[in-house]
């Protein structure tokens, strides 16, 4: 049994298999005790009795399907309410890999909601009550897609781009009042995911798949160096600092009363 002292309570979705278990186990040996959302209650309850025989944590489960409107107020009232809550995982997902002549525009619809609406609205629900009781975690689970669309389902790369800019601007705004933010952003792991999305994992070259278990583990020992973003996978983090410094360079001249010489019509 776990002698580590609490570290208040964690909320993690998605968290009845692949990504989402992990962090629940690894965050419950870091000494939270944990709140497991996701739709699958059967599941949940088991992985929730499992981790608490295991760990010593209180381990409570939240059955909710994000993608419901009533399911979501829910979870995003417990997220306002349970003054106990120190950070947010936020792992619910889902993807695609059809491109956009193959995809279903309301599936598309569907992945927004999760991928953008909910976790845009839990985060909202828990970050007032973080900074009000001195600072909290929120941990945002993105892709390389949202750096790299080109790989996969066009609309799933925006919606991870948006949980990139959506972390990088929580930092921006609330470091200062102790707010934690990390962005993750996984290549090709071996989870669910895949079969879900359409490809089945045993299809993709092993050579680019992570076991789940070491991506999370990779994340964790990121978001422990201090990493705002973090991608389990890069050999060097300069590379990822050459890309922010690149963007940085950009913003002075992002904006101007005159549009660049270079596309005013020629004389």
């Amino acid at each position: 049994m776990s002698t580590i002292s609490t570290k208040g309570t964690a909320v993690v979705t998605g968290a009845s298999s692949g990504i989402g278990a992990i962090y629940a186990d690894r965050l419950a040996r870091r000494g939270y005790d944990l709140i497991l959302v996701a739709r699958n209650a059967g599941r949940l309850q088991e992985r929730a009795q499992r981790l608490a025989a295991e760990t010593g944590r209180t381990v409570e489960v939240l059955a909710a399907d994000l993608t419901k409107a009533s399911d979501l107020r829910a979870v995003e009232a417990r997220l306002r309410e349970d003054a106990r809550i120190t950070a947010l995982v936020n792992n619910a997902g889902v993807g695609a890999t059809a491109p956009l002549l193959d995809a279903d525009v309301d599936a598309m619809e569907a992945m927004i909601q999760l991928n953008v609406t909910a976790l845009t609205r839990l985060t909202y629900a828990a970050v007032p009550g973080l900074v009000k009781r001195g600072g909290g975690l929120v941990i945002n689970i993105a892709s390389i897609a949202g750096i790299a669309p080109e790989i996969l389902n066009g609309t799933y790369g925006g919606t991870k781009a948006f949980v990139v800019a959506f972390t990088q601007s929580l930092h921006h705004e609330l470091a200062g009042k102790g707010l934690r933010a990390q962005a993750v952003l996984p290549g090709a792991t071996r989870t669910e995911f895949w079969g879900v999305a359409g490809v089945p994992v045993e299809h993709l070259p092993q050579e680019i798949v992570m076991p789940a278990e070491e991506m999370v583990d990779a994340a964790l020992a990121g978001l422990d160096q201090g990493e705002l973003i973090t991608i389990p996978a890069l050999p060097d983090a300069a590379d990822w600092q050459a890309y922010e410094d690149a963007r940085q360079k950009l913003k002075p001249n992002l904006s101007h009363a005159s549009a660049a010489a270079r596309l005013k019509p020629a004389a």
